[in-house]
């Protein structure tokens, strides 16, 4: 069984002691390559790194998340533009809008999400995008330019049946992670992931957050590693009412597919 973990926040600090490990134990459980997910104007060159020092394994989005938008600026968007002219990068994002924490304004939102769009605009790369409590705007900047994008896809998605249908009325792509396994919120996400198509279907662990609940014994320092992404791919396949071989073949092969590795 082989694994491709599209969301892992590896340039985290938690990671920083035992990487080689982590890396290690990925292998060990099926997860032949990991995106390394480039989040904000520091993290997301440190992306690009880790995906040119481990060849083959790891690739590299780069962009700023909605809890960041507020360091975007000429600068940033320069910056931005070399490191997604680079093959490691497969993906331009992490971006979008959250309105669950709203760290940032939310017109400071929307304008970095504008730009780093039209980003993939210009360059042709596939987007990993954020959503969090902000559906109708979310959708209302992403509708009109939809059908000019590459590949799109819904990273983490824990919205509505409604929002799930709105996605994927948009041909975009959701990624799943171990939210499903939480019993106090993600219960309806098992409700609905059998109604997402195979090939538009991905599973990410979004490292080191959201450990699955499901997970036993649940380790004590509470770290999220891609090595879990096997257990979040058996969980999904159940509530898909599939084998964990046509889950894992089907999710890889998109992924694969999706950001051409």
């Amino acid at each position: 069984m082989q694994l491709v973990d599209i969301g892992a926040n590896l340039t985290h600090s938690s990671f920083q002691h035992d990487l080689s490990a982590v890396l290690e134990r990925a292998r060990a459980h099926g997860v032949g390559q990991l995106v390394v997910t480039g989040a904000s104007r520091e993290a997301s060159p440190q992306a690009l790194a880790l995906a040119q020092a481990h060849p083959g394994l790891l690739y590299a989005t780069a962009g700023v998340h909605p809890h960041h938008a507020g360091e975007y600026d000429a600068e940033c968007d320069a910056l931005l533009r070399e490191l997604v002219a680079a093959p490691e990068v497969r993906a331009v994002g992490e971006t979008g809008l959250d309105y669950y924490r709203d760290l940032s304004p939310r017109p400071t939102q929307q304008f970095a999400f504008e730009q780093q769009l039209q980003i993939a605009l210009d360059c042709g790369k596939p987007l990993f995008l954020h959503q969090r409590d902000a559906h109708d705007d979310f959708m209302a900047i992403l509708r009109p330019i939809r059908d000019k994008l590459a590949a799109v896809v819904v990273h983490c998605f824990t919205g509505t049946r409604e929002e799930l249908f709105d996605c994927l009325d948009l041909d975009c792509h959701v990624g799943i992670t171990g939210w499903i396994c939480d019993e106090r919120r993600g219960t309806h996400l098992r409700e609905i992931v059998g109604n997402i198509p195979i090939n538009r279907l991905m599973i990410e662990t979004d490292s080191p957050y959201l450990l699955p609940r499901t997970v036993k014994p649940q380790p004590s320092h509470r770290r999220n590693e891609p090595m879990y992404l096997a257990h979040i791919c058996a969980e999904v396949a159940r509530d898909r009412g599939e084998s964990l071989e046509a889950t894992a073949h089907g999710t890889t092969a998109t992924a694969r597919a999706f950001f051409g590795i």
